[in-house]
């Protein structure tokens, strides 16, 4: 029994592929195939596979059935959290989406799932991204002040949300945390933020961010320990479509 995770699988069987990456880099060669079979070679039926966000490019439901149907045929119990190009997920109408896939899918919204002794919370998150202005050396020396009000804005909103997931697991008697999200929990202006003050707060052991995929990106947030807590990358491609091993 084992628990996994990764994110941006970027699925198209029913929609039109938006991402130039996808069609140019190698690493996305065929990459649900080569996906699917690193899950049926690392995971067994009693392992959980969370995927945060970004699963399909279809822009409604009936644009993702065959993604979700992809999904629901890998090894293990499957939790899914949202990502900004998962538009056929509306957040009000999770309940509706889990009474059309449950127990084959679990789509985690304002709640919590358990794994052992953890709670499992999340979100999608967000983070200002730009525009930025750079000085020669590469250097952040501006930014849109308009965007990023804006930003603050859907921070704050996603904060609610994750502290809805933290509190009903902590009702419910919970003490030990992971945290996803699918946005990273700072940019590359932060050094702390929101999401990691609250994964402080909580006693969140580790937390499990995608969306930084093109290795250009790989470094855009915190990895590895900072301030007591482990933070992981885990956008597909950067695991080369191996899901990363969370907890045994």
């Amino acid at each position: 029994m084992a628990l996994y995770a990764i994110g941006d699988l970027h699925l198209h069987f029913q929609s039109e592929l938006r991402a130039p990456s996808q069609l140019r880099d190698r690493v996305w060669r065929n990459h649900e195939e080569t996906f699917r079979k690193n899950c049926e070679r690392l995971l067994t039926p009693e392992d959980t596979l969370v995927l945060i966000g970004d699963h399909s490019w279809g822009k409604k439901l009936s644009e993702c059935e065959k993604d979700l149907e992809y999904i629901c045929g890998l090894p293990g119990r499957k939790i899914l959290t949202r990502g900004n190009h998962d538009m056929f997920w509306d957040a009000k109408k999770t309940k509706q989406l889990n009474a059309l896939y449950q127990p084959r899918l679990t789509f985690l919204q304002d709640s919590y799932e358990s794994y052992q002794d953890y709670a499992l919370v999340g979100t999608k998150g967000y983070t200002f991204e730009g525009p930025f202005w750079v000085d020669r050396r590469g250097r952040v020396v501006d930014w849109d002040e308009g965007e990023k009000a804006h930003a603050d804005k859907l921070v704050e909103r996603e904060l609610v949300r994750l502290r809805t997931s933290f509190e009903l697991a902590w009702a419910d008697g919970y003490r030990k945390f992971i945290m996803f999200l699918h946005y990273p929990p700072t940019n590359i202006l932060e050094q702390r933020s929101g999401f990691t003050d609250m994964a402080e707060e909580f006693g969140a052991d580790q937390v499990i961010y995608a969306h930084c995929h093109g290795e250009s990106r790989f470094h855009d947030s915190v990895q590895g320990v900072f301030r007591g807590r482990t933070y992981h990358l885990a956008s597909g491609d950067f695991l080369r479509w191996q899901p990363l091993k969370v907890l045994p």
